[in-house]
């Protein structure tokens, strides 16, 4: 094993995984689907939580397979349509250094012990298709209590291999033909714990209540992804979870008596550290793809600009790993846990589309007074607002109008984005006069996107009020 720099030590082994999953009947049997059949498996698999189920309730799933006398830890962190597997072997006393040092905030109230042991028979074919690979496996699973089975059932997966998704959902459609049905990807150890979705109450201050807790859930599901920063979306998803819990502490105010301002800090404050690092992924992203349209001589020069970037980008992620393990970061989750609990109500008579309707009024009134050539800082004022929107409008359950505050957000976002990137160009130039023309045609094309953004975000203003009526 390696260690970074950081402090994290590099699980052995780390895969990516698109599955679909499918339960099915006893006996199911897969249709042709002209594969390769594969090598039939059986294997124990011994599930680990928190005492208070801390990995479970964050989406997570931490087990340790036994297969023909070895064992293997298994990390499986969650993710919008694909999962990130981290594997490690060892042995049964506790699980390796690799895997835990990214569990430390789910570890820090109380080591993991066993919770569930299930024994599962695995068969299945290896299926190529128009350049696309997928393993397809029927998992006969029994449920057990030490040498008893007290449950059984059958699940059908569809993995991706190599190629493209697209063929996956394909072939996941014959096998529902087949007889097969389609879930909502609960992990196995849901089922056997009998945990279930929560559903969003009708009571407002419940229902603000309930969409705070899914936030907290988003930080802790998405820490141990940000700690090992392999891929970009669990720092984004993280960062998302922080920024939307403290507006909807601001926009949902009018429901709770509750002093909140210290947790709203502390929640700005997280969202900055995650944000430090964030916004320099899309900057290198961004120019990176910009670049590709220089000679080949001003590539070259781009590239030194990225090298750059790249270094602001390490040393902000290094300030964010001391954060995260920080007991200002600690509190703050737990200070965040009891006070969505403690909310009491303010006593006014209001609906959470009264709620959502205030957010509606005070974008209305400052876009009112928003002139054509507004400067860049009243463009992303006026995206805050419409993020805020969103969130009370998501509060609200009012799909249409979310779907049109989001494309107005994302419209004046790219504008911002815009100008972070040309005031950054502008700062590494200043630095370095040699990297003048360059960043002043990479400033040129920045600009022109920008014509665009101020030609489209009043019609996305529009399509959003008439959304909202």
């Amino acid at each position: 094993m390696n260690e970074t720099a950081a402090g994290i030590v590099r699980p052995v082994n780390t895969t990516v995984e698109y599955e679909r999953k499918l339960e099915a009947p006893e006996g199911f049997e897969l249709p042709d689907l002209g594969g390769e059949p594969l090598e039939p498996r059986v294997f124990t698999s011994v599930y680990y939580d928190t005492p208070d189920r801390s990995l479970t309730q964050a989406g997570i799933t931490l087990r340790r397979r036994t297969e023909r006398g070895r064992g293997l830890w298994q990390l499986k962190l969650p993710s919008d349509e694909a999962r990130l597997e981290l594997e490690e072997p060892g042995g049964p006393a506790r699980p390796p250094a690799s895997l835990a040092c990214l569990l430390t905030t789910h570890l820090r109230h109380g080591r993991v012990a066993p919770v569930a042991e299930l024994r599962t028979r695995r068969h299945g074919a290896l299926v190529a298709r128009n350049g696309t690979t997928a393993e397809v496996t029927i998992d006969d699973v029994a449920v057990m209590d030490a040498l008893r089975v007290v449950e059984e059932f059958v699940e059908v997966e569809v993995e991706l291999k190599e190629g493209k998704p697209k063929q996956c959902d394909a072939i996941a459609d014959e096998l529902t033909d087949a007889g097969a049905r389609f879930t909502d990807g609960t992990p196995k150890l849901f089922r056997v714990l009998r945990v279930s979705r929560e559903a969003t109450p009708k009571e407002p201050l419940e229902a603000l209540r309930a969409r705070l807790r899914a936030q907290l859930r988003a930080i802790l599901a998405n820490d141990p992804g940000t700690r090992l920063g392999q891929e970009t979306e669990s720092l984004h998803d993280m960062r998302v979870a922080a920024r939307r819990a403290r507006a909807l502490l601001r926009t949902g105010r009018p429901l709770y008596a509750n002093d909140v301002v210290a947790l709203e800090n502390e929640l700005r404050w997280l969202g900055e550290k995650l944000g430090a690092v964030r916004d320099l992924d899309v900057l290198v992203a961004r120019l990176r793809g910009e670049s590709e349209g220089l000679d080949a001589g001003d590539r070259s020069t781009a590239r030194t600009l990225l090298r750059t970037l790249e270094r602001r980008r390490t040393s902000a992620r290094t300030s964010l790993l001391k954060a995260l393990d920080s007991d200002r970061y600690f509190t703050l989750l737990d200070s965040f846990s009891a006070q969505i609990d403690a909310l009491e109500p303010s006593g006014a008579d209001l609906t959470l589309t009264d709620v959502a309707q205030r957010q509606l009024k005070k974008l209305r009134k400052r876009i009112r007074t928003t002139g054509d050539d507004a400067p860049n800082a009243e463009l992303h004022t006026l995206r805050k607002k419409g993020k805020r929107l969103r969130y009370a409008y998501e509060l609200a359950g009012d799909d249409a109008v979310v779907k049109r505050a989001k494309k107005f957000q994302d419209i004046l976002g790219e504008n911002q984005d815009s100008v972070v990137a040309e005031e950054t160009l502008r700062q590494l130039a200043s630095g370095a006069p040699e990297h003048g023309v360059v960043a002043g045609r990479l400033i040129e094309r920045e600009r022109a996107g920008r014509a665009d953004v101020r030609n489209g975000w009043r019609k996305a203003w529009k399509k959003l009020k008439r959304a909202a009526k």
